[in-house]
């Protein structure tokens, strides 16, 4: 197996480290401003797995595995479809929780939020909670909440710009909201876009939404539905996220991505990007 290795600086004497862990050499293959090594033919073993992993992050290093001998899913040009999560994921918020602080009620939703984002609580109920919490506010607070506290997540600009030279075409799936995700789509340049409706009546949330919620089956489906749509198999798509809601749509990827995600999405993706921004998939698909 061949190991990559990322990180946000250039700290060659703890990648040395790390590579001698794996009785290997680390060849630097930095380019376009990200820091990355590869150490080839690794002599892999679930217990090197965990050995490495664990000192990188120790270390916020990001590694990955990745076969010696070339195969299909190995390359970006491999891959038709880029599914992602928005919040947390290709944005840096949590947009409901940004919408609570206008109630002044962001830690309560935020409590809600991160046990829903872990798998303690199912997300229908955890979503149905936090959007009753908002009935009231003013309609205006989401666009405050655009303007004022919504960035992209480090690399999103570089990797989007790659993905889409690739030919490429793009998803985002969220179980946030349209008034967020459909700017997102229209701002970026993205093919597809689908989240939750808020119900919105004289210009006030009305602490519901409409129509069927976006969680994590209909996730899922809605991957599935736009890999049918452009006819390719799912092990065609990437599909990125950070939370538990995330792992179905996930598990049907051919290559899975958890970017600075809670321990259990971490644990069952292809690939976990913990320090390095969005655009480190891109040395691992190279």
């Amino acid at each position: 197996m061949n190991l990559i290795l990322q990180s946000l600086d250039a700290d060659r004497s703890a990648i040395d480290r790390i590579a001698s862990l794996a009785d290997a050499t680390a060849e630097d293959i930095s380019s376009g401003g990200r820091h990355a090594w590869r150490c080839a033919d690794v002599a892999y073993s679930a217990s090197l797995k965990a050995l490495i992993e664990a000192a990188c992050y120790g270390a916020r290093i990001d590694c990955a595995w990745l076969p010696a001998t070339p195969q299909p899913g190995a390359k970006l040009a491999d891959f038709k479809l880029l599914a992602m999560d928005m919040d947390s994921t290709l944005i840096t918020i949590e947009c409901i929780d940004e919408i609570a602080d206008m109630q002044g009620l962001k830690p309560q939703v935020a409590a809600i939020t991160e046990a829903a984002m872990r798998g303690e609580l199912e997300f229908n109920e955890s979503l149905t909670r936090r959007v009753a919490l908002l009935k009231g506010l003013e309609a205006s607070a989401l666009q405050r909440v655009y303007d004022e506290r919504l960035q992209l997540s480090p690399g999103a600009q570089t990797m989007l710009a790659a993905v889409k030279a690739a030919g490429i075409k793009t998803l985002l799936v969220s179980g946030g909201f349209t008034f967020f995700t459909d700017r997102m789509k229209d701002a970026l340049g993205l093919d597809y876009a689908h989240s939750n409706v808020l119900e919105i009546v004289d210009g006030k949330l009305t602490g519901k939404v409409v129509g069927g919620i976006v969680n994590a089956e209909e996730k899922k489906n809605t991957v599935a539905r736009v890999c049918a749509e452009l006819n390719i198999a799912a092990s065609q798509a990437i599909v990125m996220g950070d939370g538990a809601n995330d792992l179905a749509m996930m598990s049907i990827a051919g290559l899975s991505v958890a970017f600075r995600a809670k321990p259990v999405v971490r644990e069952k993706a292809s690939v976990a990007l913990n320090f390095v921004g969005l655009d480190g998939i891109l040395p691992i698909l190279a």
